[in-house]
C-alpha cells in the first residue's frame, strides 16, 4: 500500500486476469512502485493542472492518455512530428472520425454531443460537429501499409478506378510514377508500391479532410518529394490536410505549419502548436518549446555541417569486391570494383528498384553473382522487411549475442541505446512496426560477424529513434573494426551514419549500376544532381532544408556543384 495514502484501501490491486492495477484516484505519485518493479514497466507522471483539464482520450485504466489536438485548417497542410507512442496516430484517427474521443471517460463514453460541447469555442468544434452529423467526409492513409492486401483485392488500376471520385486518376498516377504496376495484383506489390497505392487511394477520395500517417516509408528520395508536392497540390484550394511524417526534409517541404507531439512514450502525449514550419521543426530538434518553457528531451539533435573525412586506407586490411553482374529475367545489375575499410559505414543510396537490396544480398551470400566470387566472411544481415515470428524478444537476442547478452556493455550500448528493454518479454509478432525494427537492428548487431548489412533500418522509426540508431551503428562499426553497409532513403540518416557512399544509378526495374564507394560529399553531389534537388542549411540548427526549384539559392548551388553541404561565404 502506498505509504502516503491514509486509507485502508490499497492503491495497487490485482485484476481478474491477475495483472496489477494502480488506483488512479489513490496514487499520489510517490514513485516506490516505479523503483520496485523489476521490469521497468511502471511510469507515473504528474501533469500540470492546465494540461490535465485538456484530456482528449484515454484507452483504459493506467493506459495511454492524449492531451490536446492539432488544428486542421482549410488551404493548409498541417504537419505533425514527435516521438513514437506519444499520440500522433491516435490524433489522426480521432480527427479523421475513426476513433471517437472519450475525454478520459473510458468506462462511460461520452456522446457526440458531449464531445462537441467539450470543444466549444475552439476551432476544431466545427470539425467535430461535422463528424457527429456525418456531414464531414474524410480520407485516411494508414501507417501500416502491409495490412492493405488483407482488406483489398484486385489489380491496382481497378482499385484506383473505383476510388477516383475527383477525376484526378491520370495526374496521381503520373506524379507517383505508378504506370509500371497498374496491371499488377495488389497481393504482389512491394512496400514502395503499396505506399504509393495507399497515397493515391487517399488523394482520389472525395473528401473535405485528408489524413496521411507516415506517407514516406519505403519510398525512395525522389518518390518522397514527388508525393509531398502532389499532396500539397491536391490539398488546395479548399481542403484540409494533416500529415504525420518522420523524414524532416519531406515534412519541411510538405507543411504549411507544424505541431509538435511530446510526452512519455506509451504513457501520455501532448500536442503543441501551431508553429511555423521552421520554428516547429527546430523546436523539435532542440527538444525545447520556448512558448511553453517545456523541455521534453535532454539533448538536441545535432547535424554535421561538413562531411567527415574517410578513414585512412594505408596499412589496413580491406574488404574488396571485383566487378559483379547479376541478371534476372527483367533486370540487370552491374557493380564496379570497390573496397570498404574496417570501422567505416558505407551508405547505399539510389532509387527503388535499382539493385541496392540485390547488392546487399550478394554480400550476404543470398544471391550469387556471375563471374568472380566474393570473399567469404561471417555476415550479419537485417532484411528490408523484418520477420515477425512468434519468438520472445529476450530469447532472440540471447541466441544472437550469446554470452555477451549478460554484459553491462551489451545492455547499455545495444538494449538501452535502442530503448528496447521494455520489450524483452514480448514476442516479435506482437510488436509494432517501429518496435520490430529496433529489435531486428539489435539482433543483427548482436551476432558476431565481420560484415554487417542493414536494409532500410529507419522504416517506422521516429526522428529520435533514427538519430539514436545511427549513433549505435557508427559506434559499433568503429569499436568492432567491422564493415558496415546501410541502405536507406532518409537523407539525414545517410548523412548521420555514413563514412562513404555507394551511389546507384540506371533505370529502375530494368538496369542498375553501382558505383564504387566515394566520399560523402562527392556521393551526395552525384546523387542529388541526378535528382535536380539542392539543400541549404538552417541558420540555427544546420539541418538540411530543400531549396525551391529554380530559386536563387538553387541556381547558385547548382552552378558551383554543391547540392548538399553548401556553406555560403560570409
Amino acid at each position: 500500500m502506498c505509504p502516503k495514502v491514509r486509507t485502508k484501501v490499497e492503491a495497487v490491486k490485482l485484476t481478474q486476469e491477475g495483472f496489477p492495477e494502480i488506483s488512479e484516484s489513490l496514487c499520489v505519485g510517490c514513485g516506490i512502485c516505479v523503483k520496485k518493479c523489476p521490469f521497468g514497466a511502471i511510469t507515473i507522471v504528474n501533469l500540470p493542472e492546465e494540461i490535465a483539464e485538456e484530456l482528449v482520450h484515454q484507452y483504459g485504466v493506467n493506459s495511454f492518455r492524449l492531451y490536446r489536438l492539432p488544428l486542421i485548417e482549410r488551404q493548409k497542410v498541417v504537419g505533425i512530428v514527435g516521438k513514437n507512442a506519444t499520440g500522433k496516430s491516435t490524433a489522426i484517427k480521432i480527427l479523421s472520425g475513426r476513433l471517437k474521443p472519450n475525454l478520459g471517460r473510458y468506462e462511460d463514453p461520452p456522446t457526440w454531443r458531449d464531445v462537441v460541447t467539450f470543444f466549444r469555442g475552439r476551432v476544431v468544434q466545427q470539425h467535430f460537429e461535422g463528424l457527429a452529423e456525418k456531414r464531414t467526409r474524410t480520407s485516411y492513409k494508414p501507417q501500416y501499409i502491409d495490412k492493405i492486401p488483407r482488406v483489398a483485392r484486385g489489380k491496382v488500376e481497378e482499385i484506383l478506378g473505383r476510388l477516383d471520385a475527383r477525376g484526378r486518376l491520370g495526374q496521381v498516377v503520373a506524379s507517383l510514377e505508378m504506370e509500371k504496376f497498374l496491371d499488377r495484383d495488389i497481393s504482389v506489390l512491394s512496400g514502395g508500391e503499396l505506399q504509393r497505392l495507399a497515397i493515391a487511394a487517399c488523394l482520389l477520395g472525395d473528401a473535405e479532410a485528408y489524413f496521411f500517417d507516415e506517407p514516406s516509408s519505403f519510398l525512395d528520395i525522389k518518390q518522397r518529394f514527388n508525393a509531398a508536392r502532389l499532396i500539397q497540390e491536391m490539398s488546395l484550394p479548399d481542403r484540409r490536410t494533416l500529415v504525420c511524417e518522420h523524414d524532416l526534409a519531406v515534412l519541411d517541404v510538405l507543411s504549411d505549419e507544424v505541431w509538435v507531439f511530446y510526452g512519455e512514450a506509451g504513457a501520455y502525449g501532448v500536442s503543441a502548436g501551431p508553429y511555423s514550419v521552421r520554428e516547429g521543426i527546430n523546436n523539435f530538434i532542440e527538444g525545447y518549446l520556448p512558448d511553453q518553457n517545456t523541455r521534453f528531451r535532454r539533448e538536441k539533435i545535432t547535424f554535421q555541417v561538413r562531411p567527415p573525412s574517410p578513414p585512412p586506407p594505408e596499412g589496413v586490411e580491406t574488404l574488396v569486391w571485383p566487378p559483379l553482374t547479376k541478371r534476372f529475367p527483367s533486370f540487370r545489375l552491374t557493380v564496379d570494383r570497390g573496397a570498404a575499410y574496417p570501422g567505416e559505414v558505407v551508405g547505399l543510396i539510389g532509387p527503388n528498384g535499382i539493385g541496392k537490396s540485390t547488392f546487399i544480398r550478394m554480400l550476404a551470400g543470398r544471391e550469387e553473382a556471375e563471374g568472380e566470387s566474393l570473399q567469404q566472411r561471417p555476415v550479419s544481415y537485417k532484411p528490408q522487411y523484418p520477420e515477425a515470428r512468434p519468438e520472445v524478444v529476450e530469447r532472440a537476442l540471447r541466441d544472437a549475442a550469446g554470452r555477451e547478452f549478460e554484459t553491462d556493455l551489451y545492455q547499455s550500448q545495444t538494449v538501452d541505446a535502442l530503448d528496447i528493454r521494455r520489450l524483452m518479454d514480448r514476442t516479435l509478432d506482437s510488436l509494432s512496426g517501429g518496435e520490430l525494427q529496433k529489435v531486428s537492428i539489435a539482433e543483427c548487431l548482436s551476432r558476431p560477424a565481420d560484415i554487417y548489412l542493414l536494409d532500410e533500418p529507419s522504416a517506422y522509426l521516429d526522428v529520435e529513434e533514427r538519430y539514436a540508431m545511427t549513433k549505435v551503428l557508427s559506434r559499433s562499426a568503429s569499436a568492432r573494426g567491422a564493415y558496415f553497409f546501410v541502405v536507406d532513403h532518409d537523407l539525414m540518416v545517410i548523412d548521420f551514419v555514413s563514412t562513404r557512399l555507394m551511389v546507384f544509378d540506371g533505370t529502375p526495374g530494368l538496369k542498375g549500376h553501382a558505383n564504387a564507394p566515394t566520399s560523402l560529399r562527392e556521393g551526395m553531389n552525384m546523387f542529388l544532381k541526378d535528382l535536380g534537388i539542392t539543400f541549404r542549411r538552417d541558420a540555427s540548427t544546420h539541418r538540411p532544408r530543400a531549396n525551391k526549384t529554380d530559386s536563387q539559392l538553387d541556381r547558385i548551388q547548382k552552378s558551383v556543384g554543391e547540392y548538399y553541404y553548401y556553406l555560403p561565404k560570409n
